[in-house]
């Protein structure tokens, strides 16, 4: 037993054992590298903390710059509900860093000194997923980490809590970290609940994020497996299931574990509502899409890609002013996001704007990569004549992923001497196994461009599917061979359909905020 360290600044009260902050009795969202950030905060006292010091105590061994500093002091007074230019929390120091506005002060433990038990595992912070590509099935990033069920000892509750802060960095070398930390808690206590979801989750992302192999995934689903035998109502650990299942592409299966997720805790678990939305995209499914991203942004939880996961949403809908603002901040503002770092460029390539394209793709090429920044690259190339270059591209997203079926089939396809007897082979091949899976038929179309009755077919199958993105169809240099075929006029013409109803259901929806209202009620 111990007395557990709580804090007072201002209205607020902190308490750095359960990694909570209170305002009046209500629990604010702060968690993650927001609650570092202001633990850090706390331990200055009032001092002004400089952007070094900031970076080294929050961030270390994470390289980051100010930018990002600047834009997590942002994130955390919007959960504390504070206002830069007029600040009660936390006041900026031009040229200097940040410094609370009063001086926190310890509370005190209760009268009678009876001592306050030692909690479970914190929280993590929550992130949530997104799937950006129509060419490429991209694996939704959902995950909220629960509190333990059970007292652990501090030594595990330690590297619980350092490994939940790598994993929720965003970065390759920290999962790997984030990983290497659930193991070695394992190894000593193989029925940890946290640690074996926490390494589910990040493994999952492994796959899903970080370019490994579909081993990771299903190791992922394994460990969640586990966890629900013994705990079926556990909602985190279907949260888990889903997103393994999500990053190996079985789309209903991952839908169904999100919403069973969300069932199970529809208060805590957002995260999974946004990841089943995610997925309501892939089976055109637009306006349920928006409508449950919609009611995450409502409940003032910060996910990682909710703000793109709803430009997409717009973008999808037609709706491409409201999308292209969200796109450009997005851009602008997180150049770790490796989803954003694809959806800028693809969004302005769809538009037809292609110099506008090609710089934001140089921009994006110095980031973390996704393989489709080289596909895209591909396809940029392929608008100017280069086929050199797009085949070089196509190469460089094979083999950034040379587990995935589609970049490896454009560069055969774009090679000098393509084997068209051994592509239609593979298109035979993945037909077979596409079911209602609209990815494998678009890969499918691709494959069969130059038999343009089984192209054809195959964007049919595709649509049926879900399949919804007009706008690629059409600027797409990789389908130029079947750009006079009736055929493909009236796939393209299916899928206007489909969107129009979908945008009605939107306009006529009762839970649309003002804000969006008014920015898609703008589009022509």
């Amino acid at each position: 037993m111990t007395t557990r360290p709580t804090y007072r600044l201002d209205d607020l009260r902190i308490d750095l054992e359960r990694q909570r902050v209170e305002r009046d009795g209500v629990v604010l969202d702060v968690a993650g590298l927001s609650f570092q950030l202001l633990r850090f905060l706390l331990e200055a006292g009032d001092r002004v903390v400089g952007f070094d010091a900031l970076i080294a105590g929050v961030w270390a061994p994470a390289v980051v710059n100010e930018e990002t500093v600047t834009q997590r002091v942002k994130l955390l007074r919007q959960a504390l509900g504070d206002d830069g230019r007029n600040p009660r929390y936390i006041r900026s120091v031009r040229g200097r860093g940040y410094q609370l506005c009063g001086v926190p002060r310890a509370e005190e433990p209760p009268a009678d000194g009876t001592p306050v038990a030692r909690s479970a595992a914190p929280r993590a912070r929550a992130v949530a997923g997104i799937a950006i590509a129509a060419v490429v099935a991209l694996c939704a990033y959902a995950w909220h980490a629960a509190q333990a069920p059970a007292p652990a000892p501090v030594a595990v509750d330690a590297r619980l809590e350092r490994a939940r802060y790598y994993a929720d960095i965003g970065q390759a070398d920290n999962n790997d970290r984030a990983i290497a930390l659930y193991e070695e808690v394992l190894a000593g206590a193989p029925h940890d609940v946290a640690a074996t979801l926490g390494l589910s989750h990040a493994l999952s992302a492994r796959m899903c994020l970080y370019n490994a192999g579909p081993e990771s995934a299903e190791r992922a689903r394994d460990l969640a497996h586990g966890v629900l035998a013994t705990t079926p109502d556990n909602a985190l650990a279907h949260a888990a299931l889903a997103y393994a299942d999500d990053c190996r592409g079985e789309v209903d299966a991952a839908i169904g574990e999100y919403e069973r997720a969300v069932a199970l805790d529809p208060a805590g678990r957002d995260d999974a509502r946004a990841s089943a939305a995610n997925l309501y995209v892939e089976r055109g499914r637009l306006a349920d899409a928006l409508a449950a991203n919609v009611v995450v942004e409502h409940n003032g939880t910060k996910l990682r890609f909710l703000d793109l996961q709803i430009a997409r949403n717009l973008d999808l809908l037609g709706f491409a002013a409201a999308a292209e603002r969200r796109y450009a901040r997005i851009f602008e503002l997180y150049p770790d996001n490796v989803f954003g770092n694809v959806a800028y460029p693809r969004f302005l390539f769809t538009q037809g704007r292609y110099a506008e394209a090609e710089a934001a793709l140089a921009t994006a090429k110095s980031r973390p990569l996704h393989p489709q920044v080289h596909l895209l690259a591909g396809e940029v190339a392929l608008v100017r004549g280069d086929r050199v270059g797009a085949l070089a591209a196509f190469e460089q997203a094979a083999n950034l992923r040379p587990h995935q079926s589609l970049p490896r089939a454009l560069a055969d396809l774009y090679a000098a001497r393509p084997d068209l007897p051994a592509l239609a082979q593979r298109a035979d091949e993945i037909a077979r196994d596409a079911g209602d899976n609209p990815d494998g038929w678009i890969e499918v179309a691709l494959l069969r461009v130059q038999n343009h009755a089984g192209a054809v077919d195959a964007l049919r199958r595709a649509v049926a599917g879900g399949f919804r993105d007009a706008a690629w169809l059409r600027a797409s240099p990789l389908f130029r061979a079947l750009a006079d075929d009736p055929g493909f006029a009236e796939v393209v013409d299916a899928i206007g359909r489909a969107v129009v109803a979908e945008r009605g259901k939107v306009l006529a929806a009762p839970w649309l905020p003002a804000d969006l209202l008014s920015a898609v009620a703008a589009t022509p």
